[in-house]
């Protein structure tokens, strides 16, 4: 994370994570009920990518820890893999429902 990431960049992030998370885990159930578009490998998918996601965190917010970063760059470095996640689930899940809707 760059230098000067502030508390409330951070917040701002783990909102939009929020938003994004609840949007994915409405189409994912959505879609296990045959009412939104979803591949046939959805629930494998979100399985494997949160635990990539989890490590991913954890590993930057370590390295954050080791460069001596400050609390809120260590505290970024451990959204952005998660919040990227999110992001790309959402713009995945909704794309798929545009294409075939």
């Amino acid at each position: 994370m760059p230098k000067g990431t502030t508390s409330f960049d951070n917040a701002i992030e783990v909102g939009l994570m929020t938003i994004e998370a609840f949007s994915v885990i409405q189409m994912r159930l959505m879609g296990m009920a045959g009412l939104w578009p979803v591949s046939p490998n959805e629930n494998a998918q979100m399985v494997t990518e949160k635990l990539e996601a989890i490590f991913r965190s954890t590993a930057d917010a370590g390295q954050a820890t080791l460069r001596g970063g400050s609390p809120d760059e260590i505290a970024a470095a451990a959204i952005a893999p998660i919040r990227n996640a999110t992001r790309a689930n959402s713009e995945r899940l909704g794309n798929n429902a545009l294409k075939r809707g």
